[in-house]
């Protein structure tokens, strides 16, 4: 007798949010056989709320990126779980590492130039967008009224484009990404008030927002701590074999992968058997899992003027810097207050600098901070009471914050659609699928993106079921 919605078994793996999206579609479209194995001991993924001083920070994604045909943003819309950020930000400063706050317009005119030497929207830059920045600001920096300050600020722009991106430098990021990326209009930074992120997944799961371990439709669909040591998915067999390293085996019809690509990248070879087609596996090597990391810091009170800073190097300053224990601090891409969070400051840092940081204690962290608010600020900052950093890198679960193009995937002629592309069994019908932010033709780097794609692979199936 053939499968139906009621028997087919779907083992999905990983309850971040492409998972849990794909789960729940699945459930919604009547599939009752479903089950979710995470391996973490909590699910969201790369969506982590903390409970942290007056309320929760995001330690993974925080912001509903854009308002125009959102996944996200269109099922809170019109609710009460978001809010834009608006001007909030236009007070953060930038300021040298002499002290010297610089004029808000110099700087503005100064990000103007450099934003607009950035690869044209609609033209094809066949190198990347590091080269394409060089070359636009070299032909124009002898026009510059101040070329050490235009020198800082060039700084400091990549070190934030590259936050934005996810890449270690703007020299790996592929002068194309903005032909295949649709950013959503509107708001860009739209926040969770005091919820967080994870508050959006309690929606999808139909969870009582009061209970935290509530996991509503998915109930006991949802297995924790089980960590995927093998995925047996021979295309003559009709059933895969899920083993984790527990030494469960889980049998199933369909395997939906939402595994992150920074998972992919360090273990396809142990992972999956046999080893996957060379089109998969030049996305999973041309692709890549940049790394963004957060620090928090609560304080008993902050000047109520005081929202944040960008930090200008002067030459003489970041060559010391550079030679001292503290040089990962030239990582550091913006520092500022949180919404709705009035006692905590955020620091964002990435690529090589931020993996380091993982590796350090947080006294030799902390440490650095109070010496990198001295530099800079003409005020002095209060002993933080506490602090909390991310380690998407270190954590084996994750190996990463999230994904780009690059141009290594220009050069192998790969991208998302190789990585999305499932793997059929000898009736050639979908046997693998795969999910997750980075398999996002258009959304990548977003959870909006995952959103799309859980719900891309659970609407395959269901395809299949349709008669």
């Amino acid at each position: 007798m053939g499968k139906t919605k009621e028997s087919v078994r779907i083992v999905i793996l990983g309850a971040g949010a492409s998972g849990i999206a794909a789960a729940t579609r699945l459930l919604e479209q009547g599939f009752r056989n479903v089950l979710l194995l995470e391996a973490e001991s909590r699910v969201g993924g790369r969506i982590h709320s903390l409970p942290f001083a007056d309320n929760v920070v995001d330690l993974g994604a925080q912001w509903c990126h854009g308002e125009h045909d959102n996944v996200v943003y269109n099922l809170v819309r019109n609710t009460n779980l978001t809010d834009g950020t608006r001007n909030y930000f236009k007070d953060i400063k930038n300021i040298r590492s002499n002290k010297e706050i610089v004029n808000d317009e110099e700087a503005s005119a100064l990000k103007r130039f450099l934003t607009n030497s950035l690869p044209k929207e609609t033209v094809e830059y066949k190198g990347s967008v590091g080269q394409c920045l060089a070359e636009n600001y070299c032909r124009e920096a002898d026009k510059l009224d101040d070329p050490k300050l235009a020198q800082e600020i060039l700084e400091c722009f990549k070190r934030s484009q590259s936050s934005l991106v996810g890449s270690d430098n703007l020299n790996e990021v592929s002068g194309r990404t903005h032909l295949e990326y649709k950013p959503c209009n509107g708001d860009q930074l739209i926040h969770w008030h005091d919820k967080g992120f994870y508050r959006f997944l309690q929606l999808l799961m139909k969870a009582d927002p009061e209970n935290i371990n509530d996991l509503g439709v998915l109930g006991e669909r949802l297995l924790l701590n089980k960590k995927i040591k093998k995925i047996n998915w021979e295309p003559s067999v009709e059933e895969i074999k899920v083993h984790t390293t527990d030494e469960e085996t889980f049998l199933a019809d369909y395997v939906v992968c939402t595994l992150s690509l920074g998972v992919l990248k360090y273990c396809h070879k142990d992972l999956f058997h046999p080893p996957l087609p060379c089109f998969k596996l030049q996305a999973i090597e041309g692709l890549k899992l940049g790394t963004v990391n957060k620090i928090y810091l609560e304080f008993l009170s902050l000047p109520d003027s005081f929202i944040g800073f960008y930090s200008l190097w002067l030459e003489e300053d970041l060559q010391e810097l550079r030679q001292s224990k503290r040089f990962w601090l030239e990582g550091i891409s913006g520092c500022h207050r949180v919404l709705n969070q009035p006692r905590i400051l955020q620091i964002w840092i990435g690529g090589e600098h931020g993996r380091y940081m993982e590796t350090l204690q947080e006294t030799e962290i902390l440490e650095a901070l109070l010496w990198l608010f001295q530099k800079f600020l003409t005020f002095d900052i209060p002993h933080p009471q506490r602090i909390v950093r991310t380690q998407w890198h270190s954590n084996t679960n994750f190996r990463g914050s999230y994904s780009f193009r690059t141009t290594f995937a220009d050069q192998l002629a790969t991208g998302p659609w190789d990585l999305e592309k499932p793997l059929s069994g000898l009736d050639g019908n979908p046997k693998l699928l795969f999910s997750g932010e980075a398999t996002s033709r258009n959304h990548y780097s977003t959870v909006h993106g995952a959103i799309e794609a859980g719900w891309r692979e659970a609407n395959r199936l269901n395809e299949l079921y349709l008669d």
